[in-house]
C-alpha cells in the first residue's frame, strides 16, 4: 500500500488522541492522528514523524500522522491501514491459511460485530479480524495499548461463529520490523488476553506477521510466532 505524497516532521506533542501539534518545514502545524490508540513510547517530543498531505480543502488539518520512527526503525501508525495489507495480501495470495480464496468482503456484519473481512473458497466461509499493533517492548509485540471493550467483542463473537461451522481468525499485523514474537498485553487488559486465548483453544486461528515499512507505503512482511 502506498501513500501518494508524504512529508517529514518532528513531534512536539499531543494535546488529544485525534490531533497532534508537529514542525513540518520550520513551521507548527496541527494535524490529525491517523490513531487513537496511546502511543505514548512512540510518540515522544523530539521523534522524527512521517505525515501524508491531503488535497482535500475542506479539511482542518493539511497532514495526518502516519508513522514515526522508533531509533531506527520506522513504525507505521496509520490504523486504517491493516485491514487493507492484510486483504490486498489475501487477494494476491500471500498468506498460506488463504490460498483458494473466490470472494472477499470488507466489513461484514455478523451477529452483534461487524469484522474486517469475509471471505470464500473450497467450500470454506471465514470471518476474519485485523488488529493493527503498533507496541513493541524488547523485540516482543504486543496488543492493545490501551483497554478494548471492542476487541474482545469480536473475539467471543469469532467463538461463536466457529461453533455455527464458520473458521474465524484474529490477524495481528505488527506495523514494524524487528520484532521476535507476538503476545497479548496481559497488563495492558486482562480481559482481552485471556479471552483472546480462549478463543486460540477454541478453534479461532490466532496469526501475526510483520510489516515491511517504508516511509510511503507499508506491505505485509513475514510471519511471527505467536505466544501466549
Amino acid at each position: 500500500m502506498k501513500y501518494t505524497k508524504v512529508i517529514k516532521g518532528i513531534f512536539l506533542e499531543r494535546p488529544n488522541r485525534f490531533i497532534a501539534k508537529v514542525i513540518i518545514n520550520g513551521n507548527e502545524e496541527t494535524v490529525h492522528v491517523k490513531n487513537t490508540g496511546r502511543c505514548r513510547e512512540i510518540l515522544r517530543p523530539g521523534t522524527e514523524v512521517i505525515l501524508e498531505e491531503t488535497d482535500n480543502k475542506n479539511r482542518k488539518t493539511k497532514y495526518s500522522l502516519i508513522g514515526a520512527y522508533k531509533g531506527n526503525v520506522l513504525i507505521n501508525i496509520d490504523s486504517q491501514i491493516p485491514n487493507m495489507v492484510i486483504s490486498e495480501a489475501i487477494r494476491n495470495k500471500e498468506i498460506y491459511e488463504f490460498q483458494n480464496i473466490t470472494f472477499l468482503k470488507r466489513e461484514v456484519t455478523f451477529k452483534n460485530s461487524r469484522f474486517d473481512i469475509y471471505c470464500e473458497g473450497n467450500s470454506r466461509k471465514m470471518f476474519i479480524e485485523v488488529k493493527g499493533v503498533t507496541l513493541e517492548k524488547d523485540k516482543t509485540a504486543m496488543f492493545p495499548d490501551a483497554p478494548t471493550q471492542r476487541g474482545l467483542k469480536h473475539v467471543k463473537e469469532l467463538m461463536e461463529a466457529v461453533k455455527m461451522g464458520f473458521e474465524g481468525f484474529v490477524i495481528f499485523l505488527i506495523q514494524m520490523k524487528g520484532v521476535t514474537c507476538f503476545t497479548p498485553n496481559y497488563e495492558m487488559d486482562i480481559k482481552f488476553s485471556e479471552g483472546l486465548k480462549k478463543a486460540s483453544k477454541n478453534g479461532v486461528k490466532i496469526l501475526a506477521f510483520d510489516s515491511i515499512v517504508e516511509e510511503d507505503g507499508i506491505i505485509l512482511g513475514e510471519s511471527i510466532n505467536v505466544r501466549f
